[in-house]
């Protein structure tokens, strides 16, 4: 059983998980079991170029950021399960929680965290009640977001990044991402909000 578990290996689901992870020090969250199925395949991450970021070099490549995401994952929070190789086909909740299933095995988890990418050809059981248009995107590109109210679309089921309803732009869904994990860390401490740094 999962304390959490992030769908998807793009910015939104990457720094959620790294956010996440980095919380093991605090009491509120040393006992948590964190996990992250890294399903890639469909990361607008995988052609995109960047030029525009603070703090990366002009022409670093989405590719790039998610091969160095995954190391640093292992790396530096290895507390947090990286699941690859699978993809997410079913979500549906139980008594505890939600049940995860991918093309592989099935897991458990009382609290999910969706971030995968906008396009109208998810393939995730489940979801269909909660799809609408995407708010920010053109209309012909028939992109979706999964209806929410401040990334939450019921009780334990997150959204982030660009599903969430936010513009694909990097810094936005990787800041999307980051505020759910802080809104999960804030919800293990007791309503008490929580914000994770690291200091020199």
């Amino acid at each position: 059983m999962f304390d959490v578990l992030v769908i998807g290996g793009g910015a939104a689901g990457m720094s959620c998980a790294l956010v996440l992870g980095s919380a093991k020090k605090q009491a509120f969250a040393a006992d948590k079991n964190m996990g992250i199925i890294l399903h890639q395949k469909t990361s607008h991450l995988q052609t995109a170029l960047f030029n525009n970021v603070l703090g990366f070099h002009p022409g670093t490549t989405g590719q790039s950021i998610m091969d160095s995401g995954r190391a640093q994952l292992k790396s530096v929070y290895p507390h947090v399960t990286c699941i690859e190789n699978e993809k997410v086909k079913s979500l549906s909740k139980t008594d505890n929680g939600f049940l995860v299933a991918t093309n592989k095995k099935e897991y458990s988890a009382k609290i999910v965290v969706i971030a995968v990418g906008y396009s109208d050809l998810i393939t995730i059981s489940g979801l269909d009640t909660y799809i609408e248009l995407h708010p920010r995107a053109k209309i012909e590109k028939a992109r979706i977001w999964l209806k929410n109210d401040d990334h939450l679309i019921e009780e334990g089921m997150y959204v982030a990044g660009t599903l969430a309803g936010w513009r694909s732009q990097y810094a936005i869904a990787a800041g999307s991402g980051a505020h759910v994990a802080t809104d999960i860390l804030t919800l293990w401490n007791n309503g008490q909000h929580v914000k994770v740094h690291d200091k020199i």
